[in-house]
């Protein structure tokens, strides 16, 4: 074979692999829920998810209500199974660059606060703790028809819970709370391992209401 046709035969070989479709990415995928850095001194973690409506009805000026959004991170929490949780744990310092985590804590007194609160006790550096907790926040998919609320409806909170087990077919009854106050929602928990995946939650505390109100982004 002349060498001008064995390096067509090549070249062509070569733009053929490079065509190929690459696989698309998932943020929230095992590979890179594995590589997440490994806490320590606690036993799992406890997602805090705010309903956000509720809690701008009395503070309306929050950096965080002027994206009218419905659920919203409020804290990824270390937890022990035998119902402790630590708090407070060092005086560590806070992230390098706290803008960057304005997707997550538009209000940054929030995020100093939870760092030094939770993230202290979790056994990470602070980049590492709330890069963790952003990817906990990112893996969670928010019921649709919690999403297009547009008037204040009721539910039970094992409705609510329905609602995200149907969007999220991982997570289990037994890895969700539903948190209330004056029989208005407030939250969603759910317990996660330290890989981020979905497990079974310690004695923490749950609303029992039988029914509860849930008010529309403002």
């Amino acid at each position: 074979m002349k060498p001008a046709a064995l390096i067509l035969i090549l070249l062509t070989f070569t733009a053929c692999k490079s065509s190929a479709p690459s696989a698309p990415s998932n943020p929230a995928s095992t590979t890179q829920r594995a590589s997440l850095p490994i806490g320590s001194g606690f036993d799992y973690y406890l997602l805090n998810l705010s309903w956000s409506p509720e809690f701008c009805y009395s503070h309306r000026d929050a950096p965080e209500c002027a994206n009218h959004s419905t659920f919203v991170l409020h804290g990824l929490w270390p937890q022990n199974y035998d119902g402790t949780y630590p708090e407070n744990c060092s005086a560590a310092p806070g992230p390098s660059d706290p803008s960057s985590y304005k997707d997550i804590y538009p209000d940054q007194g929030l995020l100093q606060h939870e760092w030094r609160t939770h993230g202290t006790c979790s056994g990470l550096s602070a980049d590492a703790f709330l890069s963790t907790a952003r990817a906990a926040y990112q893996s969670v998919v928010i019921p649709q028809k919690l999403q297009t609320l547009t008037q204040q409806t009721s539910m039970s909170p094992n409705q609510i819970m329905n609602l995200f087990m149907e969007d999220n077919p991982k997570i289990p009854r037994e890895s969700l709370a539903v948190s209330c106050g004056n029989n208005y929602l407030t939250a969603v928990e759910i317990c996660l391992d330290k890989n981020l995946k979905p497990v079974q939650c310690g004695p923490i505390r749950a609303c029992r209401a039988v029914i509860i109100r849930i008010p529309p982004p403002r």
